[in-house]
């Protein structure tokens, strides 16, 4: 019974130390981010298999470390002097900034639209962890 009672104490002592190790190690890596340095892309796609198509071979190719496919989103846009309203699937990617110029130019070259819609917003912050994950996925040029 001692020695549970020890165990237990012992371990109440230790959540606040571990919790500010922990916090301590998260500000850390967050310090380490240079805000813009990985941007969040947005492409349209008139359907979910090119949408597919398109978010793999970008992950496999290496230009982005995550694609969400956000599918059924109406876009209203003014197209050759006409109003026009279509269902299309939008693709979120995350990348590094300096690969942009990279996947446009891929995105151009398989996109079945005349005008492919790419871009970009670069990422002033986010999880520490996640951000690490997504510039060792991804390699810089």
């Amino acid at each position: 019974m001692k020695a549970a009672c020890c165990v237990l104490v012992v371990s109440l002592l230790m959540v606040p130390l571990l919790r500010t190790v922990s916090q301590r190690l998260f500000s850390m890596a967050a310090e380490s981010y240079a805000p813009g340095s990985l941007s969040a892309a947005f492409i349209t796609c008139p359907n979910e298999t090119v949408a597919k198509e398109i978010a793999r071979a970008v992950v496999e190719k290496h230009l982005a470390a995550c694609v969400n496919i956000m599918p059924q989103i109406t876009s209203i846009y003014e197209w050759k002097g006409k109003i026009e309203e279509d269902s299309e699937v939008l693709l979120m990617i995350k990348t590094r900034s300096s690969r942009i110029p990279a996947l446009a130019e891929y995105v151009r070259s398989v996109h079945p639209y005349e005008v492919a819609e790419v871009i970009a917003l670069p990422i002033q912050q986010g999880n520490a962890p996640y951000l690490q994950w997504v510039q060792e996925t991804v390699p810089s040029e």
